[in-house]
């Protein structure tokens, strides 16, 4: 986004503005999975995916720089979530309690919460942060649930690529020119949404206040975490899932009539653009986990054409791994 608008950290914001690929005729070809993923490959920019259908991949793995460190916005809400669950799950927190929503966490790109005030049980918030994205839900709960403890689930599941922020807040904070760890508050960021920025404006890419990872992480995580492997109780998993259907980007990337659990990202900030959507979907009985990223720099004008042919290229993906399982 350009610096009235300031930052969009998900999927849905550019979506909303496409057609639901998903449920458009399949584009000519879009069977034949080498040939969409020669169109993945083929958009400008630094791109990325890791396709592994059935257990480890056993049936199917495709991969591109799967290994390579990459902007992924949003997609990292998944991890504040199964950090969140985890503590429900131990006593610690629980989904009924109400979190505060005031300008002590508000926070740009926010459909649900942003003029809330008031509280709401965190179970809703939760789904606030994943089914729409909004930041200000995300950072009450990253608040409650701590960065640091998310930080060490994170490290724990061995994701090194993967690296959360302080908060939503903090991360705009420092992009906008603020030092490192400042929350420059909401005053100041309804400023800087008007073009009022702090200082030299800092690229998303950077080893201070972040959000990525790699298409390898968010796969390995999506296959053990929705077989179950960071809960101890089957309900606990139920849940997860249920938030993670509930993500607005599903609907326009995964093929209709296929279960899918995933949580999606974007940033359109100085130039510099990021697509993420990691997830799972269900063929039957078997999982087909994918993550597909592509960060590029370029003008507001260009970003919008790319924006299209990442969307449709990863439908014709999920289209073609679908199809051949069939």
């Amino acid at each position: 986004m350009n610096r009235r608008t300031l930052l969009t950290l998900s999927l849905p914001a550019f979506a909303a503005a496409l057609p639901v690929a998903a449920q458009q005729p399949a584009p000519a070809g879009a069977a034949d999975l080498d040939t969409a993923l020669a169109r993945f490959r083929a958009i400008p920019g630094r791109s990325s995916y890791l396709i592994a259908v059935g257990a480890d991949g056993r049936a199917l793995r495709e991969a591109h720089a799967a290994s390579d460190t990459l902007f992924v916005g949003s997609a990292v809400k998944t991890f504040i979530l199964a950090r969140y669950l985890q503590d429900v799950e131990a006593g610690r927190l629980k989904e009924s309690e109400p979190l505060r929503i005031d300008d002590a966490v508000r926070s740009p790109s926010s459909p649900v919460l942003l003029d809330m005030t008031g509280r709401m049980p965190a179970r809703y918030v939760l789904e606030a942060m994943i089914s729409h994205s909004d930041n200000t839900a995300t950072d009450a709960c990253l608040l409650k649930a701590g960065p640091e403890r998310v930080r060490a689930f994170i490290a724990k599941a061995g994701l090194h690529a993967t690296r959360i922020p302080d908060s939503t807040r903090r991360l705009f904070s420092y992009l906008v020119g603020a030092p490192e760890g400042v929350d420059v508050g909401w005053a100041a960021m309804r400023q800087a949404m008007d073009g009022k920025l702090l200082g030299k404006p800092r690229s998303p890419l950077n080893d201070k206040q972040t959000m990525v990872s790699s298409a390898e992480d968010m796969v390995s995580y999506y296959q053990r975490a929705l077989r179950g492997a960071f809960f101890s109780k089957p309900e606990t998993l139920v849940e997860f899932k249920r938030i993670l259907a509930m993500a607005d980007a599903i609907s326009r990337a995964v093929p209709a009539d296929h279960a899918a659990y995933a949580k999606g990202g974007s940033i359109d900030w100085e130039g510099f653009h990021a697509l993420c959507f990691p997830g799972q979907m269900m063929l039957g009985s078997t999982p087909a986990t994918f993550c597909f990223t592509l960060n590029w720099t370029g003008s507001d004008k260009e970003a919008a054409p790319i924006m299209a042919d990442y969307l449709s290229a990863v439908t014709a993906i999920l289209l073609a791994v679908a199809r051949r399982r069939a």
